[in-house]
């Protein structure tokens, strides 16, 4: 488990108790952090409870439940609903995951249902990190084909064999999941790009049809950008995808020494 990690500009206060919901006969409890940068108040903890009855199993139905019911200024990200886009990942119960894919009923054993942002990132409201410097590191390992040959008339063509080895790659949906547990990437998010960035560099170099691989090894040769990883492994253990970005970086690790001989 990933413990839960204070965001940057955190110290927690103690926060509202919501009443319980009327008629309800069968309620759980929510403990949301929440901050609002307009407000001058400290960061602080609210309970609120919902009607087990009248809400979705997952964590994301509860905080919808929340809002349309309870409180409409809490704020979270969520789009899809499938594990897909990655806009609802937080920390729920000291664990990095995505809301919509939680169920609520494995929260815990029961007990409170603890939501907080993903760890040592800035808050932008509530549940809302500021993921700037995370999307900026990505785009920096420039995340699409680049090539020098004539474009061909139709398509790039890849054999069955060497698609295959872009499976455990290409699936990430840059939640932040995983960058967000990494000790590493707190202490160095300026300069180390951290698992995401870096699972998406190597799915770029193991493609065939990219013809950039010295340029992209060249662009990740250095003491902070790849070599901070020391394969904590909290990163696979976070991926709600089920990928691991550690095994990812080491294939770049040992690209480079390949490179070298």
């Amino acid at each position: 488990m990933v413990e839960f990690a204070l965001p940057k500009n955190s110290r927690i206060s103690g926060g509202k108790v919501w009443p319980k919901p009327q008629g309800a006969t069968e309620t759980r409890e929510f403990r949301v952090y929440r901050w609002n940068p307009d407000d001058g108040k400290n960061p602080s903890v609210d309970t609120y409870y919902i009607d087990t009855h009248d809400c979705g199993p997952m964590v994301l139905d509860g905080l919808i439940w929340i809002k349309n019911h309870i409180d409409p200024t809490l704020t979270f990200r969520r789009s899809c609903r499938e594990g897909v886009c990655g806009s609802c990942a937080m920390n729920i119960d000291g664990q990095n995951t995505l809301a919509c894919t939680k169920s609520m009923h494995d929260v815990a054993a029961g007990g409170a249902v603890k939501v907080n942002p993903l760890p040592h990132q800035p808050v932008v409201k509530d549940l809302v990190p500021d993921l700037t410097n995370f999307y900026a590191q990505y785009a920096s390992i420039e995340p699409w084909l680049k090539t020098t040959s004539p474009t061909p008339q139709k398509e790039w063509k890849q054999s069955h064999e060497d698609r295959e080895k872009l499976d455990g790659l290409y699936e990430c949906i840059l939640c932040a999941c995983c960058s967000t547990s990494c000790p590493s990437y707190w202490w160095n998010s300026e300069r180390f790009l951290g698992p995401a960035a870096l699972l998406q560099a190597t799915r770029w170099v193991t493609d065939s049809r990219d013809e950039a691989t010295g340029e992209r090894l060249d662009n990740l040769e250095d003491p902070f950008r790849l070599y901070r990883c020391h394969t904590i492994m909290n990163c696979a253990k976070a991926c709600p995808k089920g990928l691991n970005p550690s095994e990812a970086i080491a294939t770049l690790k040992m690209k480079l020494v390949e490179r070298q001989m």
